[in-house]
């Protein structure tokens, strides 16, 4: 992986010295090299100024034949990319054998000589996580494309004919013309999914490029055009023992392709099913031991590092193991300064520290994100499903008022809090539901949060809409397949693949996903779902295609999740910190929230009552956010 920027317009030379500092920002995305090429072309009345900006982490090729920008053999052609293209070894051997003449043994040069020969179809033939930007000198044009699930970002500003972009925020910011104005009406999508939805920003008027998007700037215009999408409405009939076969080939085959690196590579290894079906194909594909990273809480019920070490023991890998304290008044800071915009998600601290140990001895790892979204893993998933069957049965008034008669600490682990949560959704629309159901601060709950003034201000805006639009853009009639698609296209895109890309790149560490290659993508969404969730069993098919191959004790262990213990820490060590945070003049004048509400949120979760963790945490973020970036603070 490595950090990617780039300026072009019609309106006045680009500065080397912009591209350099856009650069200087991303350092920790690509430590091993630094590249910049400035072009000014003439032509068709119109004068182009381009300016293209890379950070290398070197992984394929290390020697400086890998250098970027990189161009063709006339120089009409130069790329600038973040990511890995995995099938570049069968590419270049078709395009050496039309021609092209290949001065390095990088991916990077394939796409150019792809687009050479296809254009913008040159997608198609990608597989890999990537963001990338081609100029095209002849053309006089700039082409940005993104990877089809989003595994690495691409930000862009484009104002009076001028386009900025980057693979993170910070850098874009380092041009004086763009604004750090806060997108206010973003503040409400944030507090209920804990980020800020794609396409949107925390920042007005800078964007993400969606994944399977690709971008074309021509003559001072910008247009957006989607290239792939993943399609549950298409499934297979196959019987299970084929099912099982055919997501062990291609998991097997994706894992072999991310393999392939000229530099030492490991495991993130939690203990769940994911992660170990990723080590236990690594190492049959291996002939050495895999290196393994897990992390672990001191609070038991929060860790894993007992079933991380089962896996480890069982496939005799080289296991290290980090266990987190809640030193996040020094962490927190630095979290916000690498995600560029608030974000809620605690796991962030946890991803932080176990990608700083791993990179301590590889450089790229990978791990097993995607499996619960591609095959079944959440209970809400199962939850969806039984919910629509009890609304079918008319029962659903009724659960609403048993769940209203309930009280629930809103413990995340708490069984009696699930069940309430459930029992109240039973008879909304299941786009409502699952909203609900993932929501950090409820509709009603912001409601009472804001302030008089910043809910007029907003009063246009639902943050609802996000999420139903997912929801509609799944063309299969099953529950299942329209709520794991709307994860995919959710909380996968801006949750955890944000949080994975920040936390290797942070430390200079690539990750890689197995799951997450588009043909198994492909494949998994064609079983169907009764496959994936056979009654109370999540997983089923990927289940039985690794019994086995993983010891019973995972297979049969449920699901922690990667949280942290935040219940504990914002009554304990982070208590103190959080009351001065929220209720500082500094932050109620920025005119969101009001005291009190923040006050009552505070000490009810001092007091036990109710467990505001989450919700404490996404507000924390969100000031210190604040604070570094908009205020200009130095923390």
């Amino acid at each position: 992986m490595c950090g990617i920027c780039g300026k072009i317009s019609l309106n006045g030379a680009v500065s080397e010295n912009l591209i350099r500092k856009m650069c200087e920002v991303l350092v920790h995305r690509g430590p091993d090299n630094e590249g910049v090429c400035i072009k000014e072309v003439k032509g068709e009345g119109l004068r182009v100024n381009v300016g293209l900006g890379h950070r290398r982490l070197s992984v394929i090729d290390v020697s400086s034949a890998g250098h970027q920008p990189m161009c063709n053999e006339d120089g009409s052609i130069w790329l600038v990319m973040n990511g890995e293209v995995y099938n570049f070894p069968g590419l270049r051997k078709d395009l050496e054998k039309r021609g092209h003449v290949f001065k390095s043994h990088t991916d990077t040069e394939v796409i150019i000589h792809l687009y050479e020969e296809k254009g913008v179809d040159c997608l198609s033939d990608l597989r890999g996580p990537f963001a990338f930007a081609i100029w095209d000198e002849k053309k006089q044009r700039l082409f940005l494309a993104r990877d089809r699930v989003g595994k690495r970002p691409l930000y862009y500003t484009y104002r009076n004919q001028t386009l900025i972009f980057a693979s993170e925020i910070k850098a874009i910011l380092q041009d004086p013309e763009v604004s750090t104005e806060v997108n206010r009406s973003a503040i409400t999508d944030y507090l209920s999914y804990g980020y800020v939805p794609t396409p949107q920003s925390m920042f007005k008027g800078i964007m993400k490029l969606p994944p399977a998007h690709f971008m074309i700037y021509e003559k001072g215009n910008i247009k957006i055009e989607r290239y792939w999408e993943l399609d549950f409405s298409k499934k297979l009939e196959l019987s299970e023992d084929e099912y099982c076969e055919r997501t062990m080939g291609l998991l097997e085959e994706a894992t072999k392709i991310r393999l392939i690196s000229d530099v030492p590579l490991g495991a993130f290894l939690s203990g769940g099913i994911d992660s170990s079906a990723v080590v236990y194909m690594m190492s049959k594909l291996s002939s050495r031991p895999v290196k393994t990273f897990s992390i672990g809480f001191e609070e038991q019920e929060y860790s894993e590092l007992k079933f991380a070490k089962v896996i480890a023991d069982r496939f005799g890998t080289e296991h290290k193991e980090y266990i987190v304290r809640p030193n996040a008044i020094e962490m927190l800071p630095k979290l916000v300064w690498h995600y560029n915009e608030p974000y809620a998600d605690s796991s962030a601290l946890p991803s932080y520290y176990v990608a700083k140990m791993t990179r301590q001895e590889v450089t790229v790892v990978l791990n097993g994100d995607g499996g619960d979204e591609c095959f079944g893993g959440y209970e809400r998933f199962m939850a969806a499903r039984f919910a629509e069957m009890f609304k079918s049965l008319g029962t659903g008034r009724i659960a609403g008022l048993i769940a209203a008669r309930m009280n629930s600490k809103r413990s995340p682990k708490d069984f009696k809090a699930k069940l309430k949560r459930f029992l109240s959704g039973i008879s909304r629309p299941s786009p409502e539901r699952h909203y609900e159901w993932i929501s950090i601060f409820k509709d009603k709950e912001k409601e009472d949060l804001f302030s008089d003034s910043f809910k007029a201000e907003i009063k246009n805006r639902d943050s609802f809409l996000y999420l139903n639009n997912a929801f509609n853009q799944c063309r299969s009639s099953d529950i299942v397949d329209q709520v794991m698609s709307t994860d995919i296209r959710t909380n996968l895109l801006d949750d955890l693949l944000v949080k994975m890309d920040i936390a290797t790149m942070a430390n200079s560490l690539e990750g890689r996903s197995p799951f997450l290659d588009h043909k198994v993508m492909e494949f998994a969404a064609s079983i169907p779902s009764g496959m994936k969730i056979k009654g109370t069993s999540l997983k089923y098919i990927l289940k039985k295609a690794l019994k086995d191959k993983l010891p019973d004790e995972i297979l049969g262990r449920g699901k922690m999740g990667f949280g942290v213990p935040l219940d504990s820490w914002f009554r304990g060590e982070l208590k103190d910190y959080s009351h001065e945070m929220l209720l500082s003049d500094r932050c109620i004048k920025r005119g969101y929230f009001r005291k009190e509400a923040l006050k009552n949120m505070l000490d009810g979760h001092s007091s036990g009552k109710v467990n505001n963790g989450a919700r404490i945490w996404s507000l924390v973020f969100l000031e210190l956010w604040h604070r570094m970036f908009v205020d200009g603070e130095k923390i």
